[in-house]
């Protein structure tokens, strides 16, 4: 079937009707946003641009009760809904619906040590039902109600009530768009002139940042320079019919004749002005451009003194629009009290007596750790103003881990900087001294930048070898369903929701507030190794590597990425590691991988560096843009042997620029769990595998999405357990592979679904069935793709 013959969403372009919109508002206290209203598009705005946006209204709530009267609304009109808080930007699916829910305003986060109870030997949490309503602060608690005769058994209920008074609220921009928080959130510190933290990904790594804003690497020798998508005849989802746009092809891209530079056996040519360090860390940065001959270091950009405008893209810091050098949070921390995690979540005893040593992989120009004028106080325990570089001795946390709430509407990003900037008390080991906000705890979730719906898609990163997946760490949901209803979801609930939501949550209602797990993570060992791609090479490195972490710790993550720009390094081998634990440890891995010597290792800035840092490296590596197109592919594999190796860098080597593949290293504590519609048989997989391209609008080179498509089915497929982590479904999946993301699991699946959503109100999301329990078409629940003059 071609993609002509799809079918397809059908949702008009229009308006809400006068009275219907006019009905909505008397319901909800959020704003509502007709197509006309300026803000709309900036409410309805995907990381994908290669998304036509069909739907009637958007609805910002301000909390479950508004979102309970939404679904009760679509449902008495026959409208459909779609849910954005932060996930499926790129298939489209967060704004398919009639009516976009846009979570943005549902904001409160919190941190909580857990709560003993009366015998010391059993910790809880504060429930849900009993937390103040978000943006209350306090000073209310959700009111309970009896749950009426359809309620699921024993479910935690309370019903939405109807608006009491005509009051409306600000129709200020997201948290996300604006330059400084609202003052409803709590104060934090000034980062520095035009820094947005949300949308900013470059603090992963000083390092990184400007090699990669550096000048373009020499061509390769044998190697055929790789060039950028081209517009051809159109082979997409539009319901256009197909021809060439007009927009001009993208200049082919050119090495730099003149930047040959030699490259420092400590990696890059590219070292750090400390007179410019100083003064960005200052806020009396000088914009004097810095030198661009090779013999000279090459400073980041200082950061501009004009205000980020609202809604820049979150990769900005790549195109100009966001400080391309971030005042703190920088990739090199100061120096951080080192613990040691047992390999089993929950270990009460997690951290070593090792002392506080700098970490020989400083940047290249011998920036060392202790020298670095960027400090995070408060994750050393220590008051504002103190030196970084003299802690006290190591801190222990007096809890294996704590409890993080959170709104739909907070970005991962969001949440963890509020953990950064909330740490729980711990003990120093040396003296027995009880330190407040000495230690800080973070969620296990995916990289930035995702969106809260991860927690309920299964959410794999950083540290899920160690604690598991984002579903494994919930333990509570307050969840919107069909019905409008308003449930606590937990595990002594209803077992069967409980059950189906952790991994295919946004199949069955809408997600307003998440009760999770966090762990102390004070410091990471991470960083990256960049090699040039070279497709005879590339085989033996990327085996190397396999063969180094082959047996691994579950404190060791690691992946290895193939990657074509965008930018003027078009073809790079990236390795990250990221070892929680002591830097010795650590280390003995650093020195097996980067003892490959088959390519000249162009950056090494592995070394010591808060968690909350490294949570933005795989964005930065990835120089991607919001507002291009994107297309992603994933699947997962046991084993990644020679032949898939061989195979994969001989494709790749013919991919246009802005494609990226990778391996990510999985296993460990994922497999523990077996009480979520996850199955075994996806936790079991050693190895995940994605490809995510991006390209500028305007082009259709069908290798962009060709180039994903059939490395998977001819490279990986042969190797893959079947679907992908649900996080990982992409645009214009058929509903076979959805249904392989939950394997023997899927009947037992597909038969709740039809329970606790029978009319399939929710179907702009995942979900491969219609209402009747049919499979169908790719893009029946998609929105299509712009027309040519549209792009």
């Amino acid at each position: 079937m071609s993609p002509q013959d799809l079918p397809r969403i059908q949702t008009a372009a229009s308006e809400l009707d006068q009275t219907l919109y006019d009905e909505l508002t008397s319901l909800v206290r959020g704003p509502v946003f007709k197509r006309s209203d300026t803000q709309f598009y900036d409410r309805s705005r995907t990381f994908n641009g290669k998304i036509q946006l069909l739907s009637k209204v958007v609805v910002s709530p301000l909390d479950a009760k508004d979102v309970s009267a939404i679904v009760r609304f679509c449902s008495q009109h026959q409208l459909s809904p779609s849910v954005k808080a932060g996930g499926y930007g790129i298939a489209g699916w967060a704004v398919a619906g009639d009516i976009v829910v846009d979570m943005s305003m549902i904001k409160d986060v919190d941190i909580e040590a857990p709560i003993p109870a009366a015998d010391g030997t059993v910790v809880t949490w504060t429930r849900l039902k009993d937390m103040p309503e978000p943006g209350s602060k306090g000073k209310g608690r959700a009111v309970a109600s009896q749950a009426d005769a359809s309620s699921s058994a024993n479910a935690s209920t309370y019903m939405a009530q109807p608006l009491q008074d005509s009051t409306r609220v600000s129709t200020k921009r997201p948290r996300e768009q604006e330059e400084v928080p609202d003052n409803s959130q709590p104060p934090r510190p000034v980062r520095g002139f035009g820094y947005n933290p949300w949308t900013s990904f470059d603090a992963a790594s000083h390092g990184t940042g400007s090699f990669l804003r550096g000048p373009a690497l020499p061509p390769v020798d044998g190697e055929v320079p790789r060039e950028p998508p081209r517009n051809r005849p159109r082979l997409d989802t539009s319901q256009q019919p197909s021809s060439l746009l007009h927009a001009p092809p993208l200049e082919k891209r050119q090495s730099s004749s003149g930047s040959s530079s030699e490259l420092s056996s400590s990696g890059s040519a590219h070292t750090f002005d400390s007179r410019a360090s100083f003064a960005l860390s200052t806020g009396t940065a000088d914009t004097t451009p810095p030198p661009q001959s090779e013999k000279e270091s090459v400073s980041p950009p200082a950061a501009s003194a004009t205000a980020t405008p609202g809604g820049a893209d979150p990769f900005g810091y790549i195109s100009g629009t966001t400080p391309s050098r971030l005042p703190v949070y920088g990739g090199v921390d100061p120096p951080v009290p080192t613990f040691s995690p047992s390999s089993a979540p929950g270990s009460s005893s997690p951290w070593s007596s090792s002392g506080v040593t700098a970490s020989p992989f400083g940047l290249p120009g011998s920036l060392s750790v202790n020298a670095t004028p960027f400090a995070l106080p408060n994750l050393l325990g220590m008051a504002p103003g103190t030196n970084a570089s003299t802690p006290a001795g190591p801190i222990q946390p007096v809890h294996n881990h704590a409890y993080v709430t959170f709104g739909a509407g907070v970005k991962q990003k969001e949440v963890d900087i509020y953990a950064a900037d909330h740490p729980l008390e711990g003990t120093d080991i040396v003296t027995g001294e009880k330190k407040a906000a000495a230690v800080p705890y973070h969620v296990p979730s995916s990289a930035h930048p995702v969106g809260s719906s991860t927690m309920i898609l299964a959410g794999f990163g950083f540290i899920s070898r160690m604690y598991g997946l984002s579903i494994d760490n919930i333990v509570e949901v307050e969840m919107v369903l069909s019905d409008g209803r308003i449930v606590i979801v937990n595990k002594d609930e209803d077992p069967d929701l409980w059950w189906a939501i952790r991994g295919a949550g946004p199949a069955f209602g809408i997600a307003t507030r998440y009760k999770v797990k966090a762990y102390p993570v004070p410091v990471v060992f991470a960083g990256n190794l960049i090699y040039r791609f070279h497709r005879a090479t590339a085989p033996s490195l990327i085996k190397h590597f396999r063969d180094c972490i082959k047996g691994a710790p579950r404190e060791l993550y690691a992946n290895v990425l193939l990657t074509a720009g965008p930018a003027d390094k078009d073809s790079l081998v990236v390795i990250q590691m990221c070892y929680v634990g002591p830097k010795e440890k650590g280390m003995e891995y650093l020195q097996a991988i980067s003892s490959w010597d088959g390519e000249r290792c162009l950056l090494n800035e592995v070394n010591e560096k808060s968690y909350l840092n490294q949570q933005d490296s795989v964005a930065q590596v990835l120089r991607g843009k919001s507002g291009r197109q994107w297309f992603m592919r994933s699947s997962l594999i046991h084993s990644l042997p020679d032949e898939v190796v061989n195979k994969t860098v001989f494709a790749f080597a013919n991919t246009p620029i802005g494609c990226t593949w990778i391996f990510e290293l999985a296993g460990g504590a994922i497999a523990d769990y077996e009480d979520t519609c996850l199955p075994k048989e996806q936790r079991e997989a050693i190895w995940t595998v994605a490809a995510l391209h991006q390209w500028e609008m305007g082009i259709d080179d069908p290798r962009c999405i060709s180039a994903a498509e059939d490395w998977m089915k001819d490279v990986i497929g042969p190797v893959s357990l079947g679907g992908p982590l649900p996080t990982f479904l992409g645009r214009h999946e058929t509903p076979e592979r959805t249904m392989a993301s939950f394997g023997k699991n899927w009947p037992r699946l597909a038969d709740l679904k039809r329970k606790y959503d029978p009319e399939g109100l929710f179907k702009n999301n995942f979900w491969p069935l219609d209402k009747d329990g049919q499979p169908i078409g790719e893009l029946y629940n998609e929105p299509p793709s712009p027309g040519p003059e549209e792009m």
